[in-house]
């Protein structure tokens, strides 16, 4: 691990596939708030060069880590560290996705393909949250936002990209389950759709910068005690599933 800043008394916020994109700008606003960010990512050289990109400029800190959601002796080892570290991880934002056969109709995307997007895209999310969830019901606080997409709508469902949109749909209903199995206590559990952001992923014909894709999803990973639980929000608006 590489540590960037300090502060000994934040909260502690995890984020995945946060070495670029939203996840990055995600992690620099939660530093930015005081918060002490875990930044993950896969490639751990990846990630320490995230981090030096905020550098100490936040109230909070920035902690760059390996972590591959697909693989549970990655999860285990870092949850191992954190509890070694006397870190407990207060935030959760599942961010890490893939985008595979963004231009294939539904008759030719490839199994293999369908199975390696459902295995980061929900799979991982479910795991990385099985690790930490706990922990945040145990203290008595916790948020996890769940980071999807409008192409994950069953109201709006079209022809596009079929195996990422029917991970998020997947992903949204895990949100559902796990704000089910964590109401009455103080882990608030959303989804939140960026929207059409100028990244990698999105491209740089996307209306919307990293700023604004990152916003609905720190306000919901910041939320106060008896905020909303089990929604899917946009631009900090609820919308349909």
């Amino acid at each position: 691990m590489h540590s960037i800043g300090g502060m000994a008394e934040s909260r502690v916020a995890l984020v995945t596939g946060a070495n670029r994109g939203i996840g990055l700008e995600v992690c620099r606003q939660l530093s930015a708030r005081g918060y002490h960010v875990l930044l993950t990512a896969r490639d751990p050289a990846k990630a320490d060069a995230a981090a030096r990109t905020i550098g100490t400029s936040g109230a909070g800190s920035v902690t760059a880590a390996r972590l591959d959601v697909t693989k549970e002796t990655s999860i285990r080892a870092l949850a191992s560290d954190l509890a070694a570290r006397s870190l407990h991880v207060d935030v959760l934002v599942n961010n890490a996705a893939i985008l595979l056969d963004e231009d294939e109709g539904m008759l030719e995307t490839p199994i293999a393909d369908l199975r390696a997007t459902f295995e980061t895209n929900v799979q991982g999310a479910v795991a990385v949250s099985q690790a930490f969830v706990p922990g945040m019901i145990e203290r008595g606080h916790g948020r996890v936002v769940n980071v999807s997409s409008e192409a994950g709508q069953l109201a709006s469902r079209e022809t596009y990209a079929p195996a990422y949109s029917m991970s998020k749909t997947a992903l949204n209903a895990f949100t559902r389950q796990l704000a089910a199995a964590t109401r009455g206590t103080d882990v608030l559990i959303n989804s939140a759709c960026p929207g059409w952001v100028r990244t990698d992923m999105g491209g740089p014909g996307a209306p919307r910068s990293v700023e604004e894709g990152a916003d609905t999803i720190v306000w919901l990973a910041t939320l106060a005690p008896k905020g909303p639980t089990g929604g899917f929000f946009s631009d900090r608006r609820k919308i349909e599933w």
